[in-house]
């Protein structure tokens, strides 16, 4: 079982205290954790939230990255020319992201102008990415154009899909697969640190009925190119490298 504790320093210790007492965790002095039994740790470090192991402890750690990532502009709103782009339809306005991870997808579709709302069942995750929403809000170019960062939904996806008031034009589920290949290290690194805490979703299934049942318009699922499509033969489909974007219509 993966174990979990959260770190302070003189300069954090009232924060690190409200976050422990926030997940029901405990709270180590830096000094300790190396000799801890803890596999993982939270700790506010260069301005952020990060989630660190024993070889992160004096330098680094995982964080949510709020900047645009390689490759992206960082015009807004940003060109919707890339596969999740066209997977999630131009017409699309309002989306939700039921598995968000790292909200690296969810910041990549906000940066191109929808309206998006994340969902993450685990409260360590979910206190990560509302540290980075809440960086992203100090941001010059968010300011200066009065945008709202996405909005942050903690629990089950299948329990809050089904009571949504309102249905999204769309609906993103990236559910985690086992892995089938050799990744990148900065890849492995995070995405193993995220099935350590999490595991693979083995009610992938189940959430994507949830999902069809929830969305206004469309479903859009993403999955390694190895695997078979989550509900049957989609009516859209964009294939990348490493990967696809399977549609589902209303």
């Amino acid at each position: 079982m993966t174990t979990i504790a959260i770190l302070h320093t003189d300069q954090s210790a009232s924060v690190s205290h409200g976050l422990a007492e926030q997940l029901a965790l405990p709270v180590l002095p830096l000094e300790e954790a190396a000799e801890s039994a803890c596999d993982f740790f939270l700790c506010y470090r260069d301005g952020c939230l990060k989630l660190l192991d024993k070889q992160t402890l004096k330098k680094g750690g995982l964080f949510v990255e709020v900047d645009p990532r390689p490759g992206e502009q960082h015009s807004y709103p940003a060109p919707k020319k890339d596969l999740l782009a066209h997977a999630i339809g131009k017409k699309s306005h309002t989306v939700i992201d039921a598995t968000a991870g790292w909200a690296q997808d969810t910041l990549a579709l906000f940066r191109m102008g929808y309206e998006v709302t994340c969902i993450e069942r685990s409260p360590l995750m979910a206190a990560l990415i509302q540290d980075g929403f809440e960086r992203l809000a100090q941001k010059d170019w968010v300011i200066r154009r009065q945008l709202t960062p996405p909005k942050l939904l903690t629990g089950n996806a299948i329990e809050l899909l089904a009571s949504l008031a309102e249905k999204p034009d769309c609906i993103y589920l990236d559910p985690m697969f086992p892995p089938k290949r050799k990744q990148s290290a900065a890849t492995r690194k995070s995405m193993a640190i995220l099935r350590d805490i999490l595991g693979d979703d083995l009610d992938r299934q189940a959430l994507f009925e949830a999902a069809f049942a929830a969305t206004g318009r469309r479903l859009v699922v993403k999955s390694p190119d190895y695997a078979e499509p989550l509900g049957g033969k989609p009516q859209e489909s964009y294939q990348g490298k490493l990967l696809r974007y399977d549609v589902y219509l209303r």
